[in-house]
């Protein structure tokens, strides 16, 4: 896929400069190389992969949490002489996701008539907190619709631009995202339907038996 890889990039920083698009190497076994992009411009990105490089198939949208950023940096490391186009600028005193953790969104994408994929395309919330944003792309691929809720129910991660962006697993009431690494778990268990073992032993401190006639 590095050919690929190599005139998509070409593509992208041609039309959508504000991408600041990077090629990311893949250390591990599996080789795989992806495109970095500026979380704003995600769906500006997926217009062009699509409309000029066919690929026309998003086979699925992943979230990934990433308190520790230094840890990201062994899965996806910058591509040997593209450190500078990685887009650095920022204001003074503004943190970026390399210094504050960051929740990832991962793409696979596949040319279907010509049999060419994965294409992997990656992108980068600006922190954890308020600054958990991507754009969504749901405008070029209707497949992630729900695979951004889902993504926004579990890491709380905000696509801006859904069309119906609200909790696909969860119920609304539910308080937090589940999938992140610092979750913790409620020890009361409400709504467990099922109570046993340990979570009977948790939620004895909460709901006391009552005193015995």
């Amino acid at each position: 896929m590095s050919g690929i890889i190599d005139m998509v990039l070409a593509s992208i920083r041609a039309k959508v400069p504000a991408a600041n698009a990077t090629v990311r190497t893949n250390p591990g076994p599996s080789g795989q190389d992806s495109l970095m992009v500026a979380p704003e411009s995600v769906a500006d990105v997926m217009r062009v992969i699509h409309d000029e490089h066919g690929f026309d198939f998003l086979s699925n949208v992943t979230g990934v949490d990433w308190p520790d950023p230094a840890l990201a940096e062994k899965v996806a490391v910058i591509a040997e002489g593209d450190a500078d186009a990685e887009g650095d600028a920022k204001a003074d005193g503004e943190e970026t996701p390399a210094e504050c953790g960051f929740l990832e969104v991962v793409y696979h994408l596949y040319h279907t008539s010509e049999r060419k994929g994965p294409l992997v395309v990656r992108s980068r919330t600006k922190d954890r907190g308020e600054g958990a944003k991507i754009a969504s792309v749901v405008s070029v691929y209707k497949s992630a619709e729900f695979q951004e809720r889902e993504i926004y129910d579990l890491y709380g991660v905000i696509f801006t631009g859904h069309p119906d962006l609200r909790r696909i697993l969860m119920w609304d009431e539910f308080v937090d995202h589940p999938m992140r690494k610092d979750y913790v778990a409620p020890d009361d268990y409400e709504y467990e339907p099922t109570p046993h073992a340990a979570v009977i032993e948790k939620a004895a401190q909460h709901y006391p038996a009552p005193d015995a006639d």
